[in-house]
C-alpha cells in the first residue's frame, strides 16, 4: 500500500521593510520613490552651521519638520551654485557649426533662476539672447545652458547679463551679440522696500548691436513683451 506524501508547506517570504521617509523621495517624472543623493563630502561641514542657524532664529532643529532640513539645504545650495563647476566656453564649443547664414538669430524667453549675492535670496525671470553669425552658429540648447551656467552662481543681474554676452562673443566671434535680462528680485519683494510689482531690466550690446541703431531696434522689437509668441 503506497504511503501518502505530506503536502509541502507554503514558502512564506517576509516583505522587505519599507525605507524610512528620510531616505526616499518622489521622482517627479514617473511618480516612483527613489534614493535621495547624499550630501557631497566637500559640503558635509556645512550641515552643522545650518543647524546653528535654525537655533539662532528660535527653532528646534530636532523637530520632525526640520530634522533633515540642514541636509536638504546643503543639497539645494550645491545645485543652485553648480555653475561654478562648469566651463561655459566648453558648453558652446561642443556645438559650433559652420553655416553661411548671416541674419539675426534670437532665442527669447529663456527662464533663469539665480541667487542674489547680497542676501542669498532668489531672483528669477527671462533672458533674451541674440547674435549675428559670422560663419558659425551654435546649437540652440547651448544658449539656454550658457544662461544656466552663469545663473547658477551667486550673482548680480548686471554681471550675469555681461557674462553671457561676453562669453558668447568670445567663443562664437559673431558680428554682434545682444542680451537682455528681465527679472524679479525677492530681496526687494519680500523684504526691504517690499515692492512686489517691480522688475529689473539689464542689457548688454556688442558689435553691430551697439554700433547700429537699426539692428539694436530690430532685436528689441523681437524680444518685446507685446510680440506674439506661438
Amino acid at each position: 500500500m503506497a504511503t501518502k506524501k505530506k503536502a509541502a508547506k507554503p514558502v512564506v517570504r517576509k516583505a522587505a521593510a519599507p525605507k524610512k521617509s528620510q531616505d526616499i523621495e518622489l521622482d517627479d517624472d514617473v511618480g516612483l520613490e527613489r534614493e535621495r543623493p547624499d550630501v557631497p563630502p566637500p559640503l558635509e561641514h556645512l550641515i552643522e552651521p545650518v543647524r546653528t542657524l535654525l537655533k539662532g532664529v528660535g527653532e528646534d532643529p530636532r523637530r520632525e519638520g526640520l530634522a533633515k532640513t540642514p541636509e536638504r539645504f546643503v543639497r539645494a545650495m550645491d545645485f543652485l551654485t553648480s555653475g561654478y563647476r562648469k566651463d561655459p566656453r566648453q558648453i558652446l564649443e561642443k556645438a559650433l557649426f559652420h553655416e553661411s547664414y548671416d541674419d539675426m538669430v534670437v532665442v527669447k524667453d529663456i527662464e533663469i533662476y539665480s541667487l542674489c549675492e547680497h542676501h542669498l535670496l532668489p531672483f528669477f525671470g527671462r533672458i533674451h539672447i541674440g547674435y549675428i553669425p559670422n560663419g558659425k552658429i551654435v546649437g540652440l540648447s547651448k544658449l539656454a545652458r550658457l544662461a544656466d551656467v552663469f545663473a547658477r552662481r551667486l550673482q548680480v543681474q548686471e554681471r550675469l547679463t555681461e557674462e553671457v554676452a561676453a562669453t558668447l562673443n568670445e567663443v562664437l566671434q559673431p558680428r554682434g551679440v545682444a542680451v537682455v535680462v528681465e527679472a524679479k528680485h525677492l530681496c526687494m519683494v519680500m523684504r526691504g522696500v517690499e515692492k512686489q510689482n517691480s522688475w529689473m531690466v539689464t542689457s548688454s550690446m556688442l558689435g553691430e548691436f551697439r554700433e547700429n541703431e537699426a539692428t539694436r531696434k530690430e532685436f528689441l522689437t523681437l524680444v518685446s513683451p507685446g510680440r506674439a509668441r506661438s
